[in-house]
């Protein structure tokens, strides 16, 4: 069977950083570098003759429409990722849904059509957000962690608190799962915080990219058919070190028999795994 990989850029562009209040002008450059993170992207991408997904918020659309149409041209799938990169559980039920239908329109502007797929920004789910997609139409989610190449369906009416946990139902919405290990933001990328904290980031490329083969090599050996999603950010992988190890990295899997797969194309080989 096929060991399949699906390469998602999670297109942010300014939107977190105004999101988070960031707006000085280092800070939006930051975010702005992915504008050029993301056409070194597609150029290596139509090199390699690969599809691929790209999550983007509805204001990197509005923003930055004609970095978004290449995407489009480039034949690569477009899912939902906020509008401005805001996490559900930080929002209520009434804002959550709003931001998923303006999301929904700015892809729609974009692609001609609904997003199949969704991926939350900041990977935190509300209690709603499950209801939510399912009632728009979405095939697939991508924000979740209970395995690490297997899709499997996404639960509805979880109750988890410290003195009684209740699992909820499975649900027609397929979970394509990911892993911070596979994504290249707490790699790489370097952070201070209000408290004084940091985030060190700045990784070597190559140790990463060490991790990420033998994620695959791993899937290969002990999962008959399985899926691996690397997440990268244009504003992240696009700095030049990053983008040769992204190159390697696309060798070596193609070497070790990876076929390379947009998230939806992934997705509808395990809609057998939805209950009826």
């Amino acid at each position: 069977m096929a060991h399949l990989v699906c390469l998602s850029f999670d297109f942010d562009a300014i939107s977190p950083w105004l999101y988070r209040g960031a707006n000085t002008p280092t800070a939006i450059s930051r975010g702005e570098f992915g504008v050029v993170g993301a056409e070194r992207i597609l150029e290596l991408l139509k090199r390699f003759d690969i599809k691929s997904t790209w999550f983007i918020p509805g204001h990197t659309i509005d923003t930055y429409p004609n970095s978004c149409a290449a995407v489009v041209e480039g034949g690569h799938e477009v899912g939902h990722h906020g509008y401005l990169h805001e996490p559900p559980a930080q929002l209520d039920r009434e804002q959550e849904g709003a931001v998923l239908l303006h999301g929904i329109e700015c892809i729609g502007r974009l692609t001609g059509g609904p997003p199949a797929g969704y991926r939350s920004p900041s990977w935190d789910l509300s209690a709603h957000t499950v209801e939510l997609l399912l009632a728009h139409g979405f095939l697939y989610d991508s924000s979740m962690m209970a395995h690490d190449s297997v899709p499997y369906p996404a639960r509805q009416g979880d109750l988890m608190e410290k003195d009684r946990v209740v699992f909820g139902t499975p649900t027609r919405l397929l979970e394509m799962p990911v892993s911070w290990s596979l994504d290249d933001f707490p790699h790489f990328e370097y952070r201070r915080f209000p408290d004084g904290s940091l985030q060190q980031g700045l990784m070597n490329a190559g140790h990463v990219q060490e991790n990420f083969v033998d994620d695959f090599r791993y899937m290969a050996q002990s999962d008959q058919h399985g899926v691996l999603t690397y997440t990268f950010h244009p504003q992240v992988i696009g700095r030049g070190h990053r983008m040769l190890m992204l190159e390697r990295l696309i060798e070596e899997l193609t070497d070790l028999g990876a076929e390379f797969v947009r998230m939806d194309e992934a997705a509808g080989q395990f809609m057998h795994v939805l209950p009826a």
